[in-house]
């Protein structure tokens, strides 16, 4: 490996070529703007942060219901960005293991931040359509747009489907939790001499805060089975993430600055997202639109917008397996720690957050996760599995 000249280190253009005799309190300055800089210059949606202190104004101001929806929504694509982009930073630092749940865990932040608001504030039908919402997205426009970009260049791509069956055979779990509550609540609600909806609600509740506990478990034996047990069949993906040019975790921050920029991050994530979820009762009301629309469709792009459009690149340079992860993944974090967190997290504050979502819902859900498990399950795809995902 060739050594650096002129005495310099390796970290020396990343510290804004301070000179060692230079005065700390001249070097630290430049320090902090170029790390400021290089973070910024991290993803090209950066460009609309400043929409952040004009959204938090807005909302501050009590300006028109719909300006400040706009604004906050607008402000969280590019936080959402940062927040990725610091959490791989720091993750990249952190090791294998304590990465892999870093990345877990601050996967889906934006719409665990979002929802937590929603939930303090009683919208538990905010709630439960976004968590759907951002299922369907990845698996479906997302993991689609993968296939598509993927089947350009080539007439076949191939991933890894064991890892693939693996995800998919969770989401399936996932889509049964659903469907038992809805059942259970159909049955009872049907029986007026037993209490009728008051007894099922009740029954529902009950049987939510237990599914949820058990959906946690899997989701930690989950990562243990990526992070320790089965480590080798997820090499696939490591090798694409380690291989990826344009990829420079860990290059940028350093643990301190990558956590102080999280923290930051999330509050202000945490500011938009109390205005945006203020603002939905009277968008709701002044454009016509209900909320199932605004969960379902438009907090989940606030969310992913920036994760979306790199996993479709990655799937078009032909990395499947990391375009899979991040679809198949993403839906999965959703499914099994997010929204049993939230019920969990709704049993805590009083708030009667249950997994009985509509029946409609629940359906659409079922069959997606059906169609995915049979799209991938030969371990190959191609344009036209991309357009059925899209289509669907």
């Amino acid at each position: 490996m060739p050594q650096p000249q002129n005495g310099s280190t390796e970290q020396t253009p990343l510290i804004g070529h301070t000179r060692p005799d230079e005065p700390a309190i001249t070097r630290l300055p430049k320090h902090v703007l170029h790390l400021v800089y290089a973070t910024l210059v991290s993803n090209y949606v950066n460009i609309f942060l400043v929409f952040v202190p004009i959204g938090i104004i807005a909302g501050a101001l009590n300006w028109n219901p719909t300006a400040v929806f706009i604004l906050n929504f607008i402000a969280i694509i590019p936080l959402a960005a940062l927040l990725s982009f610091a959490t791989e930073e720091l993750s990249a630092k952190l090791g294998q293991t304590l990465g892999g749940l870093m990345n877990a865990t601050f996967g889906n932040a934006v719409e665990l931040i979002v929802s937590i608001v929603a939930l303090k504030q009683g919208e538990i039908r905010i709630v439960q359509a976004s968590m759907l919402g951002s299922i369907l997205s990845n698996i479906l426009l997302v993991l689609g747009c993968c296939f598509l970009a993927g089947g350009i260049r080539e007439q076949e791509r191939s991933f890894n489907e064991t890892v693939a069956s693996t995800m998919s055979s969770l989401m399936a779990v996932a889509s049964a939790s659903l469907i038992i509550p809805a059942t259970l609540y159909a049955t009872i609600s049907g029986d007026k001499q037993n209490g009728g909806t008051h007894e099922a609600e009740k029954n529902v509740l009950l049987l939510s805060h237990g599914t949820s506990i058990i959906l946690l478990i899997l989701y930690i034996l989950y990562l243990y089975f990526q992070l320790y047990s089965h480590h080798d069949l997820f090499a696939d993906v490591e090798n694409q993430e380690g291989g990826n040019e344009e990829n420079e975790d860990g290059q940028i921050l350093s643990p301190v600055a990558a956590g102080v920029a999280l923290v930051l991050v999330t509050v202000l994530v945490a500011v938009c997202a109390e205005y945006l979820v203020d603002s939905i009762d009277s968008i709701v009301e002044s454009a016509h639109i209900s909320k199932t629309f605004v969960g379902l469709i438009l907090i989940p792009i606030v969310g992913n917008a920036a994760e979306h459009v790199t996993a479709v690149i990655v799937a078009y340079k032909g990395k499947m397996d990391l375009a899979i992860n991040v679809a198949i993944g993403s839906s999965m974090q959703i499914a099994l720690f997010v929204t049993p967190f939230l019920v969990i997290l709704g049993w805590i504050m009083g708030q009667p957050m249950t997994l009985h979502f509509q029946g409609f819902e629940t359906i659409i859900f079922f069959i997606s996760v059906l169609i995915v498990n049979y799209l991938i399950q030969d371990g190959k795809s191609n344009y036209l599995e991309g357009a059925m995902c899209l289509g669907t």
